[in-house]
């Protein structure tokens, strides 16, 4: 088998050193609760980097302080943020990867001193001090996404996603399960699609670099969005000018899921192919042959790597020694590498 997954591949301007992602995974390491980058963030993300991962994307960086999952986590809703996030890119940088964020909402998954934001407002939310969103609120919170993107820009980063998956806010209109909403933002499928697409098309008016969207292309539920919505959403986003759809599944509501290894595969494939656009795969993904053969027969275009890079954050290394390809190595760690 030819070597695939440490070939080039090329965005827009930017080349990727080959087709191995850093998955964006919480560290919860803000401590002082103000969304900074810690001393943590600065090991935890270059270690990836000097480990020769072509893409480093970084945890769920909030665009509102309401929007947080939690009060440790990144954020990006002030420009105090820019300065921190700067210093990350330059160490990101200075191993030859490119640099990404996720930008994200968590809705009424949100857990600080803050009323959680919902497209739908019901009796179990109450429970979580939330709140259903007007329009005003809707309006705000795009102009946050279109804030934040001009802050990721001013900190230097590549690439940026928007986070639409695992039951946040954007995952929370697009799903029928969670979006009961009466007006312009609910109920069909163009309406439930309309906040991701404003948030797009604001994004996209001050960002010309890379944009990615993050989706879970699995609802586990039969009243749930379905393929062929999938397929609709991955074709409205094509039109707009998303570069690549992160496909992952679930979290929009509990669910009892069959993880086995690359489960959520067969959705990148399908997605990438019925709308001829490029998409990433996560979920189980573990082993260099596993990860090439993906590539190789046109599954996915990206593999993003998550828990195992938290085990080994030299897992490129290993994996290009397992498929037996030369990698360029950093100089100071050749004599052990």
């Amino acid at each position: 088998m030819n070597n695939e997954l440490f070939q080039p591949i090329q965005f827009k301007q930017l080349v990727a050193k080959n087709k191995l992602v850093m998955s964006p995974m919480c560290t919860y390491q803000s401590l002082e609760e103000d969304g900074m980058v810690t001393p943590f963030h600065l090991t935890h993300y270059e270690s990836r980097a000097i480990g020769q991962i072509g893409t480093i994307m970084i945890e769920a960086t909030a665009v509102q302080p309401e929007g947080r999952i939690s009060t440790k986590d990144l954020g990006i809703w002030s420009d105090d943020h820019i300065g921190g996030l700067q210093q990350l890119n330059q160490r990101i940088h200075a191993h030859g990867a490119l640099s990404a964020i996720q930008l994200g909402h968590a809705g009424k998954k949100a857990k600080t001193n803050e009323p959680a934001m919902t497209p739908t407002e019901k009796l179990d939310d109450k429970a979580h001090h939330a709140k259903e969103m007007t329009l005003h609120d809707i309006e705000e919170t795009i102009h946050a996404f279109k804030q934040s993107a001009i802050r990721s820009i001013n900190a230097g980063f590549d690439i940026i996603e928007i986070h639409g998956a695992h039951g946040y806010l954007v995952n929370q209109f697009l799903s029928p399960l969670t979006n009961q909403r009466e007006d312009e933002y609910g109920g069909s499928r163009d309406n439930r699609y309309r906040l991701l697409k404003e948030i797009i098309d604001e994004v996209k008016s001050v960002f010309d670099g890379p944009l990615f969207v993050r989706i879970s292309a699995d609802e586990y539920h039969q009243d749930g969005n379905q393929l062929d919505d999938f397929i609709y959403f991955a074709n409205q986003m094509k039109q707009q000018g998303v570069d690549l759809i992160d496909v992952s599944t679930g979290g929009v509501i509990q669910a009892a899921i069959d993880v086995f290894p690359g489960y959520q595969v067969k959705h990148a494939e399908t997605i990438k192919h019925q709308a001829q656009i490029k998409t990433g795969t996560v979920g189980l993904i573990t082993q260099p042959q596993q990860a090439e053969e993906i590539i190789h027969n046109e599954r996915a275009d990206l593999v993003f790597l998550g828990r195992v890079l938290l085990r080994d954050p030299y897992w490129a290394l290993h994996a290009a020694r397992s498929l037996n390809v030369d990698i360029a190595l950093p100089e100071p760690y050749k004599r052990g590498w």
